[in-house]
């Protein structure tokens, strides 16, 4: 009966969220309220527990960046960015986008991908705004792009993170495995840009002449405080790129990193918790409940454990099996929770497989599949649901199926692109 009322929960919220015929932060909240109200999971496991709770490490991960970006939107960079990367692109809306697209995907290899579309975003409005053009392409491309440039590296993408602890991967190990994919990837999608988001580039050359007179170094409207965002950015970067070696995880790294700068910022409360999406964060708890209790019945860990038993002992056809199921489940659920979920049944299948190659080409399709299909659908990914509320704020909303089109495009190619070059590098070549 648990498991029935898990599964009908989650659909009809899901259903509500892609049609959004409520806003989605409710349809995940009343969700979360009547698998709780009705015992199918229970407050220490929604509030405490780490398989089938609220991940507060992204709750509040997300908080503390928001804060951080929002003293920094006061020293006015952000419209520096944005008239110096318009300017450079020479006011080619395409231009733009292929600039902004690079520098999301390299950034998100260094940082997780929700800190980087937390910052690129503003930009984007900015740049979008100057030009009187649509900013909604330009958000989804960016965030398509986090996703993609994420899986490069073991911090880019917090699945990797939880793949890298199960399976004993190295930093160097994602860098070796990962990160020549992913770069193939990123020129496939750069190239394709043109084709998934045509017509989306017209712009008057007027505007584009206004932009091109501009001095971007008039933006800055308080370099002192730009100092001290800047000195704190970096103690805080520095803190994600060596979480592993300090033992201080994301998260506290940025609530420390926000504390620090609204106290030497002397910030006022109203400015900095004004850029706080707190109905993004409201929607995640919601969904991290309804999730949990769709782990706590067993319902992720018996579709997973399907998918595995029907390989037979192939590795091969374990490896697309898993790329496949991956990406699919990435882009339903969030793909946090769903490797957590996979991960072991992964680790139980690589010692039924003497190769060693051959076996750790499963962890590798099982990254793949998660961070590629997290661009799916519009909740599939952390970054991608900050972007929705951002472009919601910002009165330009996304619908869920605009996203989703577009994402489903970009799933396709990269996980097309991704399957023959686990077939050639493990299977073929055993490089």
């Amino acid at each position: 009966m648990s498991t029935v009322l898990a599964v009908a929960v989650f659909v009809v919220a899901y259903v509500f969220i892609a049609t959004e015929k409520i806003p989605k932060m409710v349809a995940a909240l009343v969700g979360a309220g009547v698998v709780l109200a009705f015992g199918v999971t229970g407050s220490e496991d929604a509030f405490y527990s780490h398989d089938t709770g609220i991940d507060w490490d992204v709750v509040f991960l997300l908080l503390g960046m928001m804060i951080i970006v929002g003293v920094l939107r006061r020293t006015g960079v952000f419209e520096y960015v944005a008239i110096w990367a318009a300017k450079r692109a020479k006011g080619s809306p395409l231009r733009i986008m292929v600039l902004l697209v690079l520098i999301t995907a390299v950034a998100s290899a260094f940082l997780d991908n929700v800190t980087t579309v937390l910052l690129i975003a503003p930009v984007t409005l900015l740049v979008c705004d100057r030009l009187d053009i649509k900013p909604t392409p330009f958000l989804i491309a960016e965030v398509l792009a986090s996703n993609i440039g994420g899986a490069a590296t073991l911090i880019g993408d917090p699945p990797n993170i939880i793949i890298g602890s199960r399976a004993g991967l190295s930093f160097n190990d994602f860098l070796l495995n990962m990160t020549p994919i992913v770069a193939i990837e990123l020129v496939a999608f750069t190239l394709a840009l043109r084709w998934v988001f045509r017509g989306s580039f017209a712009v008057d050359p007027a505007r584009v002449a206004d932009v091109m007179r501009l001095n971007e170094r008039e933006a800055i409207r308080d370099r002192g405080l730009l100092v001290k965002c800047g000195v704190v950015l970096l103690a805080v970067f520095a803190g994600f790129v060596g979480h592993s070696l300090f033992h201080i995880e994301p998260s506290v790294v940025a609530l420390l990193g926000a504390g620090v700068l609204v106290l030497i910022s002397r910030a006022e409360p109203k400015d900095f918790l004004a850029g706080v999406e707190w109905e993004t964060l409201l929607f995640f708890a919601g969904l991290f409940v309804m999730i949990g209790a769709l782990v706590k019945t067993g319902v992720i860990g018996d579709l997973a454990k399907l998918a595995a038993d029907a390989t037979g002992g192939n590795a091969l056809l374990a490896v697309m099996l898993i790329l496949v199921v991956s990406t699919v489940l990435s882009g339903v659920i969030d793909n946090i929770p769903y490797v957590a979920t996979m991960s072991p049944l992964v680790l139980a299948l690589t010692q039924d497989i003497p190769d060693p190659g051959h076996s750790e080409a499963l962890w590798w399709s099982l990254a793949l599949g998660a961070d590629f299909g997290g661009n799916m659908t519009a909740i599939g990914a952390s970054a991608n649901v900050v972007m929705l509320g951002i472009a919601a704020r910002s009165g330009s909303p996304i619908s869920f199926w605009e996203f989703t089109r577009k994402g489903a495009q970009v799933t396709l190619l990269t996980v097309l692109i991704a399957a023959p070059y686990l077939w050639l590098r493990y299977f073929v070549f055993g490089w």
